[in-house]
């Protein structure tokens, strides 16, 4: 195994036809089914990087931020944009293109944290990543920053910590009844 490796080395790009039945009651491509291709597609790149199996711990904000229609190709980019030592963030950008049109739209992006296992399960030691450019290092960066955040969300809303009664004005915005 290679002590370091660039994300290119483990990038993954996938792509697929629509068809009617990946499709919903509304007639576009359910976001389950886009889900678990997001989900393959992280699996291939963290297993590419950490040349072992690697299980899906987290999955960081998915905002479908345009549907995406049968007839549409759809193709996934998926690389490590960070390393701990046994655990990888994985970005995964979804593009769907008009065939018939050319026009490509940007429909997702979602960050997955994967965890390198043996053959027993245990957590392994993965590669560290070659920052090559700006690019990669915004994106490690951003994937630091995105985890500090994270537990910042955590240990705010602790239910062994939380304050009610501090929290009580905020909820008078919105269409909520309090029967306490």
């Amino acid at each position: 195994m290679k002590k370091y490796k660039t994300n290119t080395e483990s990038r993954v790009i996938i792509s697929e036809l629509m068809l009617p039945s990946h499709s919903n009651f509304s007639g576009k491509i359910h976001g389950g089914y886009i889900l678990s291709l997001m989900d393959q597609i992280a699996f291939a790149c963290a297993s590419k990087h950490s040349e072992t199996y690697a299980v899906t711990a987290s999955v960081d904000k998915v905002d479908f931020l345009k549907p995406i229609e049968v007839g549409e190709l759809v193709t996934m980019k998926a690389s490590v944009n960070h390393v701990g030592t046994t655990s990888m963030v994985v970005g995964v950008r979804v593009e769907a293109e008009n065939i018939r049109t050319g026009t490509i739209k940007h429909c997702n992006s979602s960050y997955f944290t994967m965890v390198a296992k043996d053959e027993e399960g245990k957590s392994v030691p993965i590669p560290g990543l070659i920052l090559e450019n700006k690019t990669a290092i915004r994106r490690f960066v951003r994937s630091i920053i995105r985890k500090e955040d994270a537990k910042v969300r955590r240990d705010r809303f602790k239910a062994s910590e939380f304050d009610v009664e501090a929290h009580l004005e905020i909820l008078k915005e919105y269409n909520v009844k309090i029967e306490i």
